[in-house]
């Protein structure tokens, strides 16, 4: 009877553990299936190892059931040692899979699927408007673009929710700038635009101060897909990266660090690349954000500051700079400043070979850093210090875009010092949150074979750099433009037509879409003090190309006005007689080319032959190329003159702020 009883206890022992068996085998099957696909995931990153994982996780399947198939002939110790081995594979399986999750989802991060848009409706500091519901009776601007997310879509929702097309007239713009002049001139009373406004108008000295000269009555956020705002902001399906490519890289400088929110006002920093992974050999571009350029977004493209197609979405500068450099931006990335600190960090520091002494503000805008001549390794901050400051430099804005590139070279060739997953995925975690882009998970996982090429080929070569790269410049000629829509003098950085065809040809090239004409090595060190890199699109170039500008025909005698009109196929009519001009319908310094008809000169009306202008009246088309050793930089970011010019007794007008990107000695 006592032995009966303890086979029959035994027996339960039997089924209660083969039952556990079967339930721990059902779930490490299940948790090696999940595996497998997470480790079908990784793409091209080591094929034959990834599927000799994948094989041996079959076959210890396929063992698995027959264990458990046989489990009647299993005693309970076997039975125990099965589930142990059992539990021993599942966490193994499990961490593989949490791995490959963690690293997969960093990735996918850094392909932001929503962004948060933010937008305000402002008016004059002075008004009597105080809130949204005092909009009676008033003149409300919002932009016409109804993709515009901020300047459109969102107003839109707002005037709906408060009513506002009962009792007010709503005003389209083709862009923020000839709706601020109109806030400005009281010919509207408010006007929809971004919440971080200021940031898009701060390149004109005229808004420097927009933010204390207005005041916001109402804000509202919506988080937006991309793919409801953008056509290119998404997924991209341009070449592979096996393939030559090109990828746009657009500068953030903000003090907050992320990038989950919108800021695709902030156009200062621009770098086209073209990288070719059969050769390793890139090209780099950095645009000038003056670089007067059609802009494809506004109503028939017309000529402007590159930077200010970033106030209307990364589709409008793409599709900008495809247009002018006849090239297609396969990939784009948008990195925030304030995340250079933490990736260099996490790097270690990068080496740099630096060209001055520099000092701008840290990271928060509080205290300065300080950077000195020549090679050194340079921390977050001091990296941050040679991509931002302009200021101190010859040329300004063209000046830093060379020195952006030596810190995504020194970036580049740091990226060959990791020595382990710990340090990847650190490097990951910091790029996720203050980079967006259009790349897919797939996409950027097939950079594993491109990054293998690179570091074989740096193994190789002592101190070499990790991508062979070919600087280019976009040489122009400084010139105050009448803009028609801010209707103020700006300088703008007018290209030399001839430095974009070597531009152009170079990037060509190196998409293998055009045959070079000759041998050329894309390379230069850094760390070789007797290497002189070439720089594409620096000339000499004979000629540079610049604007017939309208000239200010302030004083002048009828017939000064009208010789110089003749010379230069301005028609011109004058009203009143003798004398000389007091007034022209039309601003000095617009563009020649865009007058439509005749310039109306006032005349004083009085037989006064003494002209405070000489009849030898020299050309107001004032240039200057920026090679010229004469560019100096000061403080402001951008300069405007007035249409009132001062008489040659007196001195140019020269403001106290520096014109953009430090070109100051091109007033008319």
């Amino acid at each position: 009877m006592k032995k009966n009883k303890e086979k029959e206890t035994t027996q339960k022992k039997n089924k209660k553990c083969r039952l556990w068996l079967a339930i721990f085998s059902f779930i490490t099957i299940i948790a090696n299936i999940f595996a497998i696909y997470n480790i079908l995931l990784l793409g091209p990153i080591e094929e034959v190892i990834r599927y000799l994982i994948i094989g041996i996780f079959v076959l210890l399947d396929i063992i698995i059931i027959f264990k458990v198939r046989t489990k009647r002939r299993h005693k309970e110790k076997k039975i125990k040692l099965l589930i142990t081995v059992l539990i021993f594979y599942l966490i193994i399986s499990c961490l593989i899979s949490a791995i490959i999750m963690y690293f997969y989802g960093t990735l996918s991060n850094i392909n932001k699927d929503y962004v948060t848009y933010s937008s305000s409706i402002i008016v004059k500091f002075d008004s009597k408007i105080e809130d949204i519901k005092d909009l009676k009776n008033t003149k409300i601007g919002i932009l016409s673009d109804e993709t515009s997310p901020e300047g459109n879509i969102i107003p839109n929702e707002v005037i709906k929710e408060n009513k506002l097309t009962n009792n007010n007239e709503i005003v389209e713009y083709d862009d923020y700038f000839s709706g601020a002049a109109d806030l400005y001139d009281d010919e509207i009373d408010a006007l929809f635009v971004p919440t971080d406004y200021p940031s898009i108008f701060n390149s004109i000295e005229t808004y420097q101060n927009i933010k204390d000269e207005t005041k916001i009555i109402l804000t509202k956020e919506k988080e937006m897909k991309k793919t409801d705002t953008s056509n290119r902001e998404t997924a991209s399906a341009g070449k592979s990266v096996t393939e030559p490519f090109t990828i746009l890289l657009m500068g953030v400088d903000s003090a907050e660090e992320g990038l989950s929110k919108n800021t695709v006002a902030n156009g200062d920093s621009l770098i086209l690349i073209t990288f070719n992974p059969n050769t390793l050999n890139a090209t780099m571009l950095s645009i000038p954000r003056d670089s007067y350029v059609p802009i494809s977004c506004w109503s028939g493209t017309p000529e402007n500051k590159i930077t200010h197609a970033a106030a209307y979405g990364t589709d409008c500068m793409m599709s900008t700079i495809e247009n002018y450099f006849d090239i297609t931006i396969d990939y784009y990335a948008k990195i925030n400043f304030k995340g250079l600190v933490n990736l260099v960090d996490t790097l270690g520091g990068i080496t740099v070979d630096v060209p001055q002494d520099l000092c701008t503000d840290d990271s928060n805008r509080e205290g300065q850093v300080c950077i000195k001549e020549g090679i050194q390794t340079l921390n977050g901050e001091q990296a941050l210090v040679l991509a931002r400051n302009r200021k101190q430099l010859a040329a300004g804005d063209l000046d830093r875009g060379l020195n952006q590139q030596l810190v995504i070279q020194g970036i580049l060739n740091k990226v060959k010092d990791m020595k382990n997953i710990n340090q990847v995925m650190n490097v990951l975690n910091t790029i996720t949150n203050n980079l967006d882009t259009n790349f897919t998970e797939e996409q950027i996982l097939s950079f594993y074979d491109i990054a293998k090429d690179i570091m074989n080929n740096a193994l190789q070569k002592d101190d070499a750099d990790l991508i062979n790269i070919e600087q280019l410049y976009l040489d122009g000629a400084g010139q105050m433009i009448y803009d028609e829509r801010s209707r103020l003098v700006l300088w703008d950085y007018v290209p030399n037509t001839a430095s974009r065809d070597d531009i152009i040809n170079a990037m060509k090239v190196n998409l293998e879409e055009k045959e070079p004409k000759m041998t050329k090595k894309f390379s230069f060190s850094i760390n070789d003090p007797d290497y002189e890199k070439t720089v594409t699109g620096t000339g000499p170039y004979k000629t540079s190309f610049t604007y017939d500008l309208l000239p200010d025909f302030t004083g002048d005698s009828e017939s000064q006005a009208r010789s110089y009109a003749n010379a230069h196929g301005i028609s011109v009519t004058f009203k009143g007689s003798g004398g000389y001009v007091v007034s022209q319908s039309l601003p000095a310094n617009k563009r020649i080319d865009l007058i439509s008809g005749s310039v109306i000169l006032t005349l004083s009306g009085k037989d006064d032959n003494n002209s405070t202008k000489d009849d030898n009246k020299t050309d107001n088309n004032t240039t200057q190329n920026n090679n010229s050793t004469e560019i100096k930089d000061e403080d402001n970011d951008d300069e405007e003159i007035e249409t009132e010019q001062p008489t040659e007794d007196e001195d140019p007008p020269i403001n106290d702020t520096e014109p953009d990107e430090g070109l100051e000695d091109l007033l008319p």
